[in-house]
């Protein structure tokens, strides 16, 4: 299990400019999905050329998912646009992906409706949790994210023979990581809303409210 450990994110809103570099790779990012998906779908997905094109605006999608978090800790320039459209950009390039997919059919249904459903909840949990803190990335997520994006990839390309089985493969790890870490942030959730300052400071009031309990009359009377 990854260590709670305390992020910019989890902070009270700071006096950041909005337009700064990581919000423009986000609000870039979210631009470049209407793009990819019809390269991904047009003329049917038959089009060697346009899935080619799809699979460069993907990685370059991801490559600034990538780094636009990185940027915005190391220069302090974190704003609640950035923790709301940065996750909604990451999942609508993948959403988009893998139903493009699933539309062509290259990837079944049941592989996207599963990877999806997870994506969907951490993002819920992930704001259910922020004003107690913010969840670490665990290893096994940083593989899964990395293993998920090479599958999509993979599948977008217009591939054949060995190549085509192998992606399967790479699908079918990614998808074990995914439910795997969707189980293991969904605990960490729950441990980290039970353990928070802020969750012991709201017991600590609510037992201040309800006054000494019959135990602590019983230790005084006896004094």
């Amino acid at each position: 299990m990854s260590a709670v450990v305390p992020d910019p994110a989890a902070t009270p809103p700071q006096t950041v400019r909005l337009v700064n570099l990581p919000n423009a790779l986000t609000v870039l990012r979210l631009l470049v999905v209407p793009v990819f998906a019809w390269l991904l779908v047009s003329g049917d997905g038959t089009d060697e050329g346009r899935r080619g094109w799809a699979t460069l605006f993907f990685a370059l999608a991801i490559i600034t998912d990538r780094y636009d978090g990185m940027i915005a800790r190391r220069r302090n320039q974190v704003t609640e646009f950035g923790k709301l459209a940065d996750p909604i950009a990451d999942k609508a390039l993948t959403g988009t992906a893998l139903i493009g997919l699933s539309v062509l059919h290259l990837l079944p249904w049941w592989v996207t409706l599963t990877i999806l459903v997870r994506e969907v909840g951490v993002t819920l949990l992930r704001f259910w949790v922020i004003r107690h803190g913010v969840i670490a990335a665990s290893r096994g997520g940083k593989i899964k994210t990395v293993l998920q994006a090479l599958a999509i990839g993979l599948y977008i390309l217009p591939l054949s023979g060995v190549l085509a089985s192998a992606r399967w493969w790479v699908m079918a790890v990614a998808l074990v990581l995914t439910v795997v870490t969707g189980i293991d942030y969904v605990y960490r959730a729950l441990t980290l809303r039970r353990t928070s300052a802020r969750a012991m400071r709201a017991a600590a009031a609510r037992r201040a409210e309800k006054g000494p309990s019959a135990g602590d009359a019983r230790t005084d009377t006896a004094a």
